[in-house]
């Protein structure tokens, strides 16, 4: 069995509470907040308090808090002997330097409070200074998702800009979307098939082979007349650039 101290009460947290609780051979013995009001949720399963407060000893304490409160939550952890690891994309391990023992725990998913995930198709990578807190880490991870990944602080920069792109950008493109249906009352259900069959399409083939519309067959026609279309100065600029990277891209220009 493995003891966790689990430190925050956002997202992160509250999705890999949920999911610890699920499984005998892990025992959330603790969840650590900076406000006590934030601890309700939590108080309600498992003993709660304060970073300010004494630790109980476990052994991972696991930091998932923005990436700007990492270097004080992990300060506040030099004299623990458990492994203490954080949840980030794309800090780096070194970051915990300061603690005996340390590593990162990184799932690679978008969450959202409140909307419930299924841990078990998450890909989780992992990072350790050595090899026996990366076996600790690697049955952690295997506890609860099928798909575990040892990767380099450098490899994990690299797939969260990677992340950025197919989800946070992706997503913008939705709410862009969205807006322009909303603006000429066009119900955005409509596209829910389109974007289905994008993502579905992907997993057969590469992006590069399944890039389809008007910058990919040069229809400078309709890329105008888009353009047009378009009424503010961000959705035009957004519009021609991604436009003309597609035309660099196969070989084309506008």
């Amino acid at each position: 069995m493995i003891s966790i101290v689990l430190i925050g009460t956002g997202n992160i947290a509250t999705h890999f509470f949920d999911t610890f609780l699920q499984y005998d051979m892990l025992n959330v013995l603790q969840v650590v907040g900076r406000r006590n009001e934030s601890l309700h949720y939590f108080s309600q399963k498992t003993e709660t308090c304060l970073l300010s407060d004494t630790l109980k000893k476990a052994d991972v304490y696991i930091i998932a808090v923005s990436d700007d409160a990492i270097p004080e939550v992990s300060s506040k952890l030099k004299h623990v002997t458990g492994l203490v690891v954080h949840t980030s994309g794309s800090v780096s391990i070194n970051a915990l330097n300061t603690c005996k023992n340390y590593g990162v725990f990184y799932p690679l998913q978008t969450f959202t409070k409140g909307k419930k995930v299924d841990f078990r198709p998450i890909p989780i990578c992992i990072e350790a200074e050595n090899e026996d807190n990366l076996k600790t880490l690697s049955f952690l991870a295997e506890t609860i998702s099928d798909k575990v990944y040892q990767i380099s602080t450098e490899q994990r920069s690299h797939l969260h800009l990677a992340a950025v792109f197919v989800n946070n950008f992706t997503n913008y493109m939705y709410t862009i979307g969205n807006e322009i249906c909303d603006d000429h009352k066009v119900p955005f259900e409509i596209l829910e098939p389109l974007i289905k069959e994008t993502s579905a399409k992907i997993l057969t083939l590469k992006p590069k082979e399944a890039q389809t519309g008007p910058a990919r067959r040069n229809d400078v026609a309709t890329m105008q007349r888009h353009l047009e279309q378009l009424k503010t100065k961000d959705k035009k600029q957004i519009y021609k650039l991604l436009s003309e990277s597609i035309q660099k891209k196969y070989g084309k220009k506008l």
